[in-house]
């Protein structure tokens, strides 16, 4: 099981007081699930046109940041047509996560995106197995770029 280092990173609150929502920590892994939702297609439709955006995300998810949102006591809150915005996807990407992700675990993370809160391990493996996949091309890529900048 991958362990995530976001822990430390998420000490403070993301949601600083003009409303915005962090997403810096959570970059590699929201990048490698947009690889597998959409191939980072900002128009992109399930086929049963219930998911849709780069993250390919559904009305049930929006109302659950929303609920999310009234319980912090937050104004800020989320429209179905956010869903068609990279940067509002990945808002609520992380809102998910701050609900059900307490310990900030990039497996978890992804099983959850794929399962929902309730996410069957099983079920979600092939999923998982994909993540993978993508998620660590995108941190060997990320620590050979810190390596070049750092000589």
């Amino acid at each position: 099981m991958i362990k995530s280092f976001l822990t430390i990173l998420f000490c403070t609150s993301i949601i600083s007081p003009n409303e915005t929502i962090d997403t810096q920590p959570w970059e590699e892994v929201i990048e490698a699930i947009i690889k597998i939702e959409s191939n980072g297609n900002l128009k992109a439709v399930s086929p049963s046109g219930k998911h849709v955006g780069p993250m390919q995300i559904a009305k049930i998810v929006v109302d659950d940041c929303n609920e999310y949102l009234r319980m912090l006591k937050k104004d800020k809150r989320y429209t179905y047509e956010d869903r068609w915005d990279l940067q509002k996807s990945k808002e609520m990407f992380v809102l998910i996560q701050m609900r059900y992700n307490k310990t900030n675990d990039v497996e978890k993370a992804a099983r959850i995106w794929n399962g929902g809160c309730g996410y069957s391990k099983k079920a979600t493996d092939g999923y998982y197995m994909k993540f993978l996949r993508h998620y660590k091309k995108r941190s060997k890529l990320w620590k050979l770029l810190m390596i070049l900048i750092l000589k």
